[in-house]
This record gives structure tokens, sequence and C-alpha cells, in this order.
């Protein structure tokens, strides 16, 4: 199953003939990241009768130096077994091992959700820098290009007047000319 977050994305697998199985709205702030976090992770938890999520994978953009962005995809689920056996060779930097309190699994899945929700908070956090920095990079160009229009349209504009002035000038004194030559 795919889930697009906007509608151009959508637009886009649409076109591609592959139709997504839901839609989320694009976040437009950082503040509407958090719901839109909430809503995936629910709709990732929703039962589906015999069908059980094995993985999962996140596609987003990450901004690159220079205004750019570089399509990302990282997989999420399940979670990567050489990771997991580094993490299970490090020595704990303490004396005191941590204890879980209550039941093991509930806690597994507790720090299974958190780490969910910080992966796709940080995806949708980047995609949005992205989409941010790249707007900002075109806004540039334009203003860029907004000046160098004006420049020349300036330039233009005064090489016109300065015709017209001599233009002007040469007829006032070609009729000089005409009215002081003797008869």
């Amino acid at each position: 199953m795919v889930w697009a977050v906007g509608e151009c994305l959508h637009a886009r697998m649409a076109d591609a003939g592959f139709v997504p199985a839901g839609l989320f709205s694009l976040p437009g702030s950082v503040q509407a990241i958090t719901p839109l976090v909430w809503q995936i992770l629910v709709q990732c938890e929703r039962p589906r009768g015999a069908e059980q999520m094995n993985s999962l994978y996140l596609c987003y953009n990450q901004p690159v130096a220079g205004a750019g962005f570089a399509p990302v995809s990282q997989r999420l689920l399940p979670l990567d077994e050489a990771w997991r056996r580094r993490l299970v060779e490090q020595s704990w930097p303490t004396h005191n091992l941590p204890e879980v309190i209550g039941n093991g699994s509930t806690t597994l899945r507790a720090l299974l959700r958190e780490y969910l929700f910080v992966s796709i908070f940080r995806a949708c956090a980047e995609s949005l820098a992205s989409e941010n920095a790249s707007r900002l990079a075109t806004m540039q160009r334009a203003d860029k290009n907004i000046e160098a229009l004006l420049e020349t349209l300036n330039g233009n504009f005064h090489r016109l007047r300065q015709d017209g002035i001599d233009e002007e000038l040469f007829d006032v004194i070609t009729g000089f000319e005409a009215l002081n030559k003797p008869l």
C-alpha cells in the first residue's frame, strides 16, 4: 500500500498508472506536521484483516546545498538487522542498566511508535524545508530576471529619449541655419 502526501504527488502517481491507497494533505507549516504524522501513524496501525504491514518505506525530498533537493528513500520497517547488531555490541555508557517497568512488548511498541513518529516528522520537515528552499531560489531567480529586464528597459528608454532630444536639436539647428542663410 502506498499513501501520497500532497495533491501533486497523488496526481503524478495516478498519471503513471499507480493509484495510491490514500491521500494526506501536504503540511503548509511546521505546526501542521505533527497532525499529519499522527494521521499517517494511525493509518499504518489500522487493522486490515489478513493483511499485515511487513515493511514501511518513506520517500521524501531532502535539502541539499545550493537551494536544491534530492529524493531520499528510507526503510523504516523492518528494523535494519545490522543496525540492531551494532547496538547490541555497544557497551552501555553507565553502570546502571535500564529497566523496563511493565510489559516489555508494550514498551517496545511505544518505542517503535516514537521511532516512526520521529522518522516521519523529520522527513516531513526536510521535505517542507526543501520545498521552501526551492521556492526561495525560484523567487530569487525571478528577482534577478526582473532586475535585468528593468535595466534593459531603462537603457532603451534613455536611448529613445536621447534620440528624441537629438532629433529636436537637429531640427532647431537646421531651422536656425535656414533662417540665417542669405537669400
